[in-house]
């Protein structure tokens, strides 16, 4: 097992594009001297100069609209937001201008935009919310929300690769997560070689019979620890690892419900306008016949990220709500 954490390998994957392909170039905030807020471009701008690691002002609206103008032009940009919340100041950019593009016939859009995203201690409602829910009806934007470094590594260079917008979306509570601490299911060799992971891809983290639980992002863990805890007490869940949000992997969801009967959405971002609404219509549009219990869903609380610790852990999931439904789910 290596020992790359998450920063490590999105900071690996963004180093070899950017060998591999002088059309990559990083723009964003504090990201050249700085090293970016998280430090993930520390020492790109020694390597790569001015031209290719691109510090700009204090604002998203232009840096956004400049990267887009860039990938007209051919080269293909990673936007850094330095929280994902600030993305908002893009928005009309984003949906209007890079997602559209392609069906007004005007050309690709090869750009992908960094989010830093979800919870984190006492960061508060401006630093710690989950946007895929603002981009998920956009036709022509991809979405990826990656739960481990091999996984955020190849689909970094997939989203770099692509010639679509991509919202790559960063759990800011991987970063420096210690990859000892993690469940085996997450502790995946990265290769030496050079690989992708395929968008639109879900990989299934766990096998199991008697329930299916959807999941991605932070809540990987919590759901992996739960299905654990069932395993002891004699039923099995399946635990299936969107990793792409936008195309999200349908036929890997419905053979899992055939298979189990039973389903369980789970998402750190609030339930109320969650993804888990759209893939629960889904499940009973066409797979309704297979159900043998209503589809549940747990997502946070309809309220702005709490400041305070105590408040943000209770808005958040947990793994005895999860283990709760998963319950009432083997007993219906």
């Amino acid at each position: 097992m290596n020992n790359k954490t998450y920063s490590d390998a999105i900071r690996e994957a963004l180093w070899e594009e950017m060998e591999r392909d002088e059309n990559v170039y990083l723009i964003g905030e504090d990201i050249g001297l700085g090293g970016g807020a998280f430090y993930i471009t520390k020492g790109f701008h020694e390597k790569f100069g001015d031209l290719r690691v691109v510090d700009t002002p204090l604002s998203e609206a232009g840096f956004t609209g400049s990267a887009i103008g860039s990938s007209l032009a051919g080269l293909r940009p990673v936007v850094e937001f330095q929280f994902a919340d600030f993305v908002t100041e893009s928005f009309k950019m984003i949906v209007d201008f890079a997602a559209g593009n392609f069906f007004r016939k005007m050309g690709e859009v090869p750009i992908v935009f960094r989010l830093p995203a979800g919870a984190l201690t006492s960061a508060g409602p401006f630093h710690s919310q989950n946007p895929e829910i603002w981009f998920f009806g956009t036709p022509g934007i991809k979405i990826v929300a990656p739960s481990n470094s091999y996984d955020a590594k190849g689909l970094m260079k997939s989203a770099i690769r692509d010639n679509n917008p991509v919202i790559f979306i960063e759990y800011k509570k991987f970063y420096n997560y210690p990859t000892s601490e993690l469940p085996a299911p997450l502790r995946i060799e990265i290769p030496e070689e050079d690989y992708e992971v395929t968008i639109g891809k879900a990989r299934i983290l766990s096998e199991g019979k008697d329930i299916s639980l959807i999941t991605y992002g932070t809540t990987v863990l919590q759901a992996l620890k739960a299905a654990e805890q069932i395993s002891e007490e004699g039923a099995s869940v399946e635990v299936i690892d969107l990793r792409t949000i936008i195309p999200f992997d349908k036929e890997t969801i419905i053979d899992s419900v055939k298979k189990t009967g039973k389903i369980l959405f789970l998402h750190e971002a609030r339930k109320q306008g969650g993804i888990s609404g759209e893939l629960s219509s889904l499940i009973s549009e066409e797979a309704f016949e297979y159900l043998d219990a209503p589809p549940i869903r747990i997502g946070a609380i309809n309220t702005p990220v709490p400041l305070s610790p105590p408040l943000e852990k209770a808005y958040l999931p947990n793994t005895q709500e999860i283990l709760i439904a998963l319950r009432d789910l083997l007993e219906y």
